[in-house]
């Protein structure tokens, strides 16, 4: 028996609920997690591109609110259409690159792809403006005298050498890169790399640490305490150095431990690294966008003025709106008052998140202004934004690339977030505070005993606090402290 199959078309009614991101929703989600330079470009760009809005440069002069700012000139009823409050919060459920693609239009006020691009190629030129090593090591080869072969051996060489100082090309390859046009020998490459040597920084140009150490050492004066001991040790005991193993070394260099303490200090005073003097040179200054003074016993919070964006609606332009003039073009002055207004209130609207979270963290982890690291309490983005009904992600964007400065420094706000790690008494410590307690373990600890991971979890054990011996691993190595054996020294 065969049974047909038919298609039928119905129409379906289906309820939901959908977030529409208006352009300018989307413009203040992306001016809230601009850093403070980007900021200041962003601003800048929006300035050059909207005759509505003027900087503010005379210090001297009456202040603007931007509230008022925002409502002083009204746009006529057929633009009013377009305006709509920025809601409080500023984030949604999805994903940033749901909302924010590359396809996004923000408004006309929002740079294009070419000029973000431009804007990023400034950023990182501020950050490569530093001279590189091989520029400081080019610079002194152009002051040494060199005949055309051994300059063209000596670029090859200063070529061959890496961040930390090292040469790492090997004679062979040296000659290979120089061709079969000119006949040169190891001998020859040898010399030059033995001017080079005497390139500033002190020890360049070496191609093992025992090199590096005793090129720095031939520089100092003949009678320096200890230097043919130190020079020996270098020569034949490195390995013995490096794992601590200070019982054969005080056997091998028949010296008292005194003696050999003494020997050790001239060779840690050396840089094993000359090559990072040059390299890192380049400070990146950071300025706080938000300070925390004590006052009265209370912490309080206040947004950095300096870096603030002065700016407001240009009144004489904005005279022209309402103006009957067949000269003016009045559709594009109202669209350029319009996004004015709205840039203005996103601005307005990033500060006092900004203000509202900064001083919610603050007070949060009180403890760590007033006592240090040790107090830290566990803090995660949802603690905040339940606090202030924000999303996660709003606070996250407001917390990154943004600095507070306190009495104990500058941090970036997304430091005082950390887990937490409970404690005997059914407690909890933050992984922050734990970091520091392990730093000051330590910091007192008998140098040549040094305590063992295992040691310093039974340590934290015994203050309530349950932790793994590979997570006190985890958190040394995170430090930048070195295991037990490397930490062990002489008396």
């Amino acid at each position: 028996m065969n049974f047909a199959k038919v298609m039928k078309q119905s129409l379906q009614l289906r309820l939901g609920q959908q977030i529409t991101m208006t352009p300018q929703l989307q413009q203040a989600i992306r001016l809230l997690q601009l850093s403070t330079l980007e900021l200041q470009l962003e601003v800048q760009q929006v300035l050059d591109s909207n005759i509505m809005l003027e900087s503010i440069e005379d210090e001297y002069e009456e202040e603007i609110d931007f509230s008022e700012q925002t409502d002083e000139y009204e746009a006529p009823e057929e633009s009013d259409k377009l305006v709509e409050d920025i809601p409080t919060e500023l984030a949604t459920d999805s994903e940033w690159d749901d909302i924010y693609d590359s396809t996004s239009t923000i408004s006309s006020l929002s740079s294009n792809s070419q000029e973000d691009n431009n804007g990023k190629d400034f950023l990182l030129e501020q950050n490569v403006a530093t001279e590189t090593l091989q520029e400081h090591l080019y610079w002194q080869l152009d002051l040494t005298p060199f005949a055309e072969v051994d300059r063209a051996i000596a670029v090859t060489i200063i070529d061959g050498i890496d961040d930390d100082g090292y040469l790492q090309t090997s004679f062979e390859d040296i000659i290979q890169s120089l061709g079969n046009s000119v006949q040169i020998t190891d001998t020859e490459i040898e010399t030059v790399l033995r001017r080079i040597q005497h390139f500033d920084p002190l020890g360049i140009g070496a191609r093992n640490l025992s090199e590096c150490l005793m090129l720095q050492l031939a520089e100092l004066e003949p009678n320096t305490p200890w230097l043919r001991e130190a020079k020996i040790l270098i020569r034949k005991y490195l390995s013995l150095l490096g794992s601590h193993d200070y019982v054969k070394l005080v056997k091998r260099m028949k010296l008292s431990r005194e003696d050999l303490r003494e020997v050790i200090e001239l060779i840690q005073s050396l840089n094993p690294r000359p090559g990072s003097i040059i390299n890192n040179q380049n400070t990146n200054y950071i300025t706080p966008d938000v300070y925390v003074k004590k006052i009265k016993n209370n912490w309080q919070v206040e947004l950095n003025p300096d870096i603030s964006p002065k700016i407001r609606i240009n009144s004489q332009y904005a005279s022209l709106v309402k103006q009957k003039n067949a000269n003016v073009d009045v559709s594009n002055l109202k669209s350029h008052l319009q996004e004015a207004r709205w840039f203005i209130k996103s601005l307005k609207s990033r500060q006092e998140t900004l203000l509202r979270v900064a001083n919610c963290i603050v007070q949060r982890q009180a403890g760590f202004l007033d006592y240090g690291e040790e107090a830290m309490k566990p803090l995660v983005l949802h603690d905040i934004a339940n606090e202030l009904e924000m999303h996660e992600s709003t606070v996250s964007r407001v917390t990154t690339q943004k600095y507070l400065h306190t009495p104990r420094g500058i941090f970036e706000l997304k430091y005082f977030f950390s887990s937490h790690v409970s404690t005997k008494n059914g407690g909890e410590c933050s992984s922050t505070a734990i970091r520091a307690m392990i730093k000051k373990l330590i910091a007192g600890e008998n140098t040549t005993k040094p305590f063992s991971d295992s040691k310093i979890a039974n340590l934290l054990a015994d203050m309530g606090i349950k932790v793994a011996r590979r997570t006190v691993a985890k958190y040394r190595e995170a430090m930048v402290i070195p295991p037990s054996n490397e930490r062990k020294r002489l008396e």
